[in-house]
């Protein structure tokens, strides 16, 4: 383990300058980018309604009513401090209030000791995040895949605590992550979790997770890929 750990520090200590090159304030997108949140509150994201497929049976009404009650237990557990999501690990995903479909996406994320956490795309789980300490391969694989690879090519994270910056491409069912500057998952196809005789949705919210431990995202910035 301890070797893993080393080999992932220094991967991580060359990924720094490409962290560097897009700093600035936070919260404030860069050219081309819209910032998904606005360092303030949880305008533009609400709370999860079940999967994809177990929603697409519902009514107007009931999805509006299922909606109230995910909002009201989002707020419970996710918060807004000093410019940064923080969330408790208690509740469900926080999921955006719009759905897309092609785009790039940067976002900073930080977790603690034993963390395991991920990013939906499109609804669907997703990019992973956790504790390489745990699991030495690092973060960023589409953990879910059965069928493709689902392991990133090098490990790029930055120790425990310190912020770590993705940059996502998704592209048709293709996906493409760099973590701190480095490539570690080269055009991939992301696998439908919930519906594995199909391919993954053409749209779809984006939506933050974690397992049962506080967890902080910044900086989330996207740029829709016209199709």
């Amino acid at each position: 383990m301890m070797k893993a750990t080393k080999v992932c520090l220094a991967v991580a200590l060359v990924g720094l300058g490409f962290a560097a090159e897009g700093s600035g304030a936070d919260n404030v997108p860069p050219d081309g980018f819209v910032a998904l949140f606005n360092g303030k509150d949880l305008t533009g994201w609400k709370g999860l309604v079940a999967s994809p497929p177990v929603r697409a049976k519902m009514s107007p009404q009931q999805l509006a009513e299922a909606q109230a009650k995910a909002d009201e237990k989002m707020r419970a557990h996710w918060k807004v401090e000093d410019g940064v999501l923080v969330f408790d690990g208690k509740g469900d995903n926080l999921c955006t209030a719009k759905d897309y479909g092609d785009f790039e996406l940067l976002v900073d994320w930080k977790i603690l000791p034993k963390g395991d956490s991920g990013i939906y795309l499109r609804g669907c789980p997703q990019v992973q995040i956790w504790d390489y300490n745990f699991n030495p391969v690092g973060s960023g694989g589409l953990y879910n895949n059965q069928k493709h690879p689902n392991k990133p090519l090098k490990c790029a994270d930055k120790p425990i605590g310190q912020w770590n910056t993705f940059r996502i491409k998704m592209v048709g069912e293709k996906v493409t992550v760099w973590l701190n500057g480095e490539l570690v998952v080269d055009n991939v196809v992301m696998e439908n979790y919930w519906e594995r005789d199909k391919p993954i949705y053409p749209t779809g919210s984006i939506e933050l997770q974690n397992h049962g431990n506080t967890l902080y995202f910044k900086n989330i910035y996207l740029r829709e890929i016209p199709r």
